[in-house]
């Protein structure tokens, strides 16, 4: 994980629970600029700060080392949601009207509305594995209109 996920990941949580720096800051006992850097990817945390910004923010450290670094897996979900970004750019690049948002901003805006106490990149990585599972499901990779669909149902689902 680089300091820009984890910066990313704290901002969401902390966001989330509806708090400000200043109070997660007193709860971990830390300065509101070390931790306003750390949420901007800068700094050079130490795991005592990190604990307690996890214990601030109603979560847990988790720290692991591994031999080797894991092999990649493809991820047809991840490619998928790539695929839709590069068209939402292709699009804009072009100035075609659109009558709804591409999926890429329906699926940023529905991860968004799911995150809830969790961070925005854990639940994208969720609905990536989900598009992962569904091609397993599938027998063959999601195409967009998969992507819709199932934007649809999460849509619908959290109402």
């Amino acid at each position: 994980m680089t300091l820009v996920e984890l910066g990313e990941i704290l901002r969401d949580r902390r966001k989330a629970a509806g708090r400000t720096i200043a109070s997660v800051a007193m709860d971990a006992g830390l300065s509101v600029p070390y931790i306003a850097n750390l949420e901007n990817g800068r700094g050079n945390p130490t795991m005592a700060a990190l604990d307690r910004l996890a214990t601030a923010l109603g979560a847990r450290l988790e720290v692991r080392i591994a031999d080797e670094p894991p092999v990649p897996v493809p991820s047809v979900g991840a490619e998928l949601l790539a695929a839709s970004d590069r068209a939402a750019s292709d699009r804009a690049a072009s100035d075609r009207a659109a009558s709804e948002p591409p999926a890429s901003e329906r699926a940023a805006e529905i991860v968004a509305a799911l995150a809830g106490n969790r961070s925005r990149a854990a639940t994208r990585h969720q609905l990536i594995a989900t598009l992962d599972a569904l091609a397993i499901l599938l027998g063959r990779p999601p195409t967009p209109a998969d992507l819709s669909r199932l934007l649809d149902l999460l849509q619908l689902a959290d109402r």
